[in-house]
This record gives structure tokens, C-alpha cells and sequence, in this order.
């Protein structure tokens, strides 16, 4: 797996994550929470995540490569 597949995924990851969390969050008990739009907006967020990865790039990636180009 390329270093900048396996970085877009971790950011990707993350980012569900956060996004998870933070509905969850305003859910005043667990009962309370939409599990539906949860799901659809944790996947929504995971796949915007991808693609603004692929449209900007990775510092991270970036770094990972001038190391190499200088070894």
C-alpha cells in the first residue's frame, strides 16, 4: 500500500470519528441518538475526507517522499 493511500485512510478514519463523536455528542442521552443519520453522515465525512486528500495532497506524504528524495 503507497504511503499516500495509507495516510488519506487514517486522516479518513479520524475525521469519521471526529464526526461520530461529535453527534453523538448532541444526542441528550444515547437513546436520543439517530443511528441512521449517524452512519450516513460518518460514511459521508470518511468519503469527503478521501477526496479532499487526493484534490490538496498530504504534508504528511510530502515529507515522507523529500526524505527519500534526499537519502
Amino acid at each position: 500500500m503507497s504511503d499516500f493511500v495509507k495516510a488519506a485512510l487514517i486522516r479518513a478514519v479520524r475525521t469519521m470519528c471526529q464526526t461520530a463523536a461529535a453527534m453523538i455528542g448532541t444526542a441528550v442521552v444515547l437513546s436520543d441518538v439517530d443511528w441512521v443519520t449517524l452512519a450516513s453522515a460518518t460514511a459521508v465525512s470518511g468519503i469527503l475526507s478521501v477526496l479532499t486528500s487526493i484534490a490538496t495532497g498530504l504534508p504528511e506524504v510530502d515529507e515522507i517522499e523529500e526524505d527519500e528524495e534526499d537519502e
